[in-house]
């Protein structure tokens, strides 16, 4: 009999379909449905820590008491908050699979804060959504302050909380393996990539900026694939949820030979529903009984970086190989 069970991040999981950090995770009766379509975690739409002082900036324009400032922001952040504790306690009440909370900061104090109170609410995981952009001149070091600032953040979460802690990072990285060794090192216990950030665009019309295309696509995966292959193969033992690009039930299977442990979707259920999710598992079933693999740890990994003959083949360099042969 075949065996869809995988280990991520410390947790069992039934399956290694997570439904990812959106919109659609905010709501615990949309996470029920996840969850009864097949899911085997849920991880809930992300606390932004930006988005609640902007709220507050919109009250404080529209009071005439510059001088309550402070009083506004605490009082947003506090609703804020038992907002999305309330949102954890709802999501566990109704749910049997794991939650896994999601925060996303940018003040040092913030992560603790969130952290500590979000472990009391019940989550049975925290997901860190961790991005800085580096855009200055005068400062070229800006990738080993952000990995610092990052390796900092996970330490002291993790001195906070007793729940498994979860980086997912974006692929704007010069040295992705490095970053995700700094983060495992400092006691990350599953890293995820990649997040999508926004995405930003300009209307020739209006001539002003505007949202780009929300959702990923299926050609977005080819990243997702070569660095889970690569940073699986160089970094013993890390546990890799595969995100971006997955669509398909082959995508599942291509992330799990790359090495990931689990992989999460987010713009197929928003394009597809909730029933993807058993449509997923019933391909990556399938495919496996009819290669004879009984369960996951036969086959994950098996085309990562380590264990391939021409490890090479995950490297940049190959594509001017490839097109230097065509005419």
């Amino acid at each position: 009999m075949t065996n869809i069970q995988t280990q991520y991040a410390g947790l069992k999981l039934r399956n290694p379909i997570i439904a990812g950090s959106s919109g659609l995770t905010g709501k615990p009766e949309k996470n029920r449905e996840f969850e009864k379509t097949g899911a085997a975690a849920i991880v809930l739409k992300s606390l932004f820590e930006e988005q609640i002082e902007m709220q507050g900036q919109v009250l404080l324009r529209e009071t005439d008491y510059p001088e309550a400032a402070d009083y506004l922001y605490q009082y947003v952040k506090a609703n804020q908050v038992n907002n999305y504790l309330d949102l954890i306690k709802a999501t566990k009440d109704c749910c049997s699979i794991p939650v896994i909370a999601s925060i996303n900061c940018y003040k040092a104090d913030a992560w603790i804060e969130f952290s500590r109170q979000i472990e009391i609410a019940g989550a049975d995981a925290l997901e860190l959504n961790l991005f800085r952009l580096e855009t200055s001149l005068t400062e070229p070091d800006g990738y080993e302050r952000s990995m610092n600032i990052y390796a900092d953040i996970i330490r002291k979460v993790k001195e906070t909380v007793h729940i498994p802690v979860i980086a997912k990072i974006g692929k704007y990285f010069n040295n992705i393996p490095a970053m995700a060794n700094t983060l495992k090192a400092n006691g990350a216990d599953a890293i995820v990539l990649f997040n999508r950030f926004y995405q930003p665009d300009i209307d020739i019309n209006s001539r002003q900026i505007v949202s780009g295309n929300v959702f990923s696509n299926h050609s977005d995966i080819s990243d997702t694939l070569r660095w889970t292959a690569i940073v699986s193969g160089m970094i013993p033992g890390i546990n890799i949820a595969a995100s971006t690009g997955i669509q398909e039930w082959e995508d599942v299977v291509k992330c799990l030979l790359a090495g990931a442990s689990a992989v999460q979707i987010c713009s197929a259920l928003y394009t597809h529903g909730a029933e993807i999710i058993t449509q997923l598992l019933s391909g990556l079933e399938e495919w496996m009984q009819h290669a004879n693999f009984q369960s996951i740890p036969q086959f994950k990994g098996t085309l990562n970086y380590a264990n391939i003959k021409d490890p090479a083949i995950y490297e940049r360099a190959q594509f001017m190989k490839y097109l230097s042969g065509r005419d």
